[in-house]
């Protein structure tokens, strides 16, 4: 079995998670798995708390996207993988880890997976989903209440900081990497979910009958 590896990017909340969610409706769970990059932010237990909290973590260099990579050659070559559990309260790896096993589709998500070269490699599609930046940052402070536990005052200094800035420097100019853009609401209409689950299914049928792109 060949995999196909589609990475999906776009800003911060910008609904990446909601889009793969719907995707794998379509494509069905059992012929996929989803890959965070946020999973593979480095441990920071050897720092303390403040130094924790001066860390840009919008910053390629916040994540491990070396194990990534190696974990997407892994999957590649039929291998299983242990993917890392963050916890973002304490900017700490978990001691457990999740084990994933090699699917048909492999949707990889993440503010940066288009903007690293490392990861490009291995993507044989890339969708980009682009937000307003205003509705970006309602969306990303309402996330960072209600999942990972921080003030809106936190949240906006986070933004204003780093987040809007790597915004500016990585996120959006990774969307040239793209080889579908897909614009507001338009990336969550049922149309779209469903042309979109049609045609990555395609692409591995073809890829696994040696007429699309070799491994």
């Amino acid at each position: 079995m060949k995999t196909t590896i589609v990475g999906i990017g776009g800003g911060s909340a910008s609904g990446k998670t909601t889009f793969v969610r719907l995707l794998s409706k379509v494509i069905g769970k059992e012929n996929l798995c989803l890959i965070h990059h946020d999973s593979y932010y480095k441990d920071r237990s050897g720092l303390s708390l403040e130094a924790r909290a001066d860390i840009n973590y919008d910053h390629p260099s916040a994540l491990d996207t070396g194990l990534l990579a190696g974990h997407l050659e892994q999957l590649k070559n039929g291998m299983e993988i242990e993917i890392p559990v963050y916890d973002f309260h304490t900017h700490c790896r978990e001691k457990n880890t999740v084990r994933v096993s090699p699917k048909p589709l492999i949707l990889v998500e993440g503010i940066l997976v288009l903007a690293e070269p490392e990861l490009l490699e291995y993507f044989d599609f890339k969708i980009f989903i682009d937000l307003d930046p205003d509705l970006l940052l309602s969306r990303r402070i309402s996330r960072d209440i209600t999942e990972r536990g921080r003030t809106v005052e936190a949240s906006l200094r986070q933004y204003d900081l780093t987040t809007r800035p790597m915004l500016s420097k990585f996120v959006l100019p990774s969307k040239n990497n793209a080889h579908l853009v897909l614009s507001g609401a338009r990336a969550f209409e049922q149309t779209t979910i469903d042309i979109i689950g049609l045609g990555l299914k395609s692409l591995q049928d073809r890829r696994n009958t040696g007429s699309g792109k070799n491994n």
